[in-house]
């Protein structure tokens, strides 16, 4: 069953970290992501979208058509040749459709409506082209993809604070290591956590673009899931415990929808219930119009 999306969504997630790191910055010794300026945490967009493909990957085991394009260790054009090897499009010859052109510009590489059909190959099978879309035009060209689902960084709602551990291995990696210590055998690291922090990030759904993709309501259904139970499937001790906490779902009436998504985004809010420095979910109350929110997920419908 392949239900065409007929609304416009707009959504807040809330999600929290106790004693971990959300999301690292290899550029600065993968210490958690931080405003300067302000101290709030930050969680990149790319960070959540690869917690929702895992969870898809993990439920739907790679399957026609769940499978996802962006995979660890992964070789994309690998896949794109996969997909006009499926559709027995040679690369190496002169397209068949001579509306496609009289010769082979590249040799391996479409064009014309060859990279119209490899597209819509690409985002039939792959969950996460259809739902955030791809950029295909390297190799053998199957264009780019804009996707029905866009997210924006994830921001703590207070400031957070980063703790730096040390660590001891007791063990080392090699004999000249163990020589160097005299046999102690001991490796020494560190550690970066967050004591606490609660998340709030802003994501959108067009119907437009789900219309281009082949993004369909099962596949809207799916994502809402991934967003409520991707952290218990992607444990880590480096990022403590993490959970999700309020999904707020905005369902417009129409395509286009009804109101602006900030005016939605101001109805929900939140407020802290305790003193002195957070370390818990129940040190804050999640509020919709002003009403503390009970369920992690709620649908709101805009008219």
């Amino acid at each position: 069953m392949n239900t065409p999306l007929a609304k416009r969504y707009d959504f807040a997630y809330f999600f929290d970290v106790q004693d971990g790191n959300p999301n690292g910055d290899p550029d600065a010794g993968n210490l958690p992501r931080i405003d300067a300026e302000t101290g709030m945490g930050l969680v990149t967009d790319v960070c959540l979208k690869r917690k929702v493909r895992n969870y898809v990957q993990i439920t739907k085991e790679f399957k026609n058509p769940y499978d996802i394009f962006i995979r660890e260790k992964g070789i994309l054009n690998v896949k794109i040749d996969e997909a006009y090897s499926d559709l027995k499009i040679n690369l190496d010859e002169t397209p068949v459709n001579p509306a496609d052109g009289k010769k082979r510009n590249s040799k391996g590489e479409a064009q014309g409506g060859e990279v119209h059909k490899g597209r819509k190959y690409m985002c039939d099978r792959y969950f996460d082209i259809r739902t955030f879309g791809a950029v295909m035009s390297t190799g053998a060209n199957a264009g780019q993809v804009r996707g029905p689902i866009q997210l924006v960084f994830a921001r703590s709602v207070e400031p957070v604070v980063t703790f730096e551990h040390s660590i001891t291995r007791m063990a080392v990696t090699t004999e000249a290591d163990a020589e160097k210590q005299s046999g102690d055998n001991r490796t020494m690291g560190r550690k970066y956590t967050i004591p606490y922090g609660l998340y709030r990030a802003h994501g959108f759904v067009s119907a437009h673009l789900a219309a281009q993709t082949g993004f369909s309501q099962e596949d809207l259904d799916l994502f809402w899931e991934a967003l409520t139970n991707m952290f218990e499937h992607d444990r880590s001790a480096a990022r403590g415990l993490m959970s999700a906490r309020r999904l707020v779902i905005f369902e417009h009436a129409t395509p286009l929808g009804n109101k602006p998504a900030h005016e939605l985004f101001e109805r929900v809010s939140w407020k802290r219930t305790t003193d002195g420095p957070a370390r818990a979910f129940s040190d804050y109350e999640v509020r919709l119009d002003g009403k503390a929110l009970g369920e992690t997920r709620t649908v709101v419908q805009v008219s």
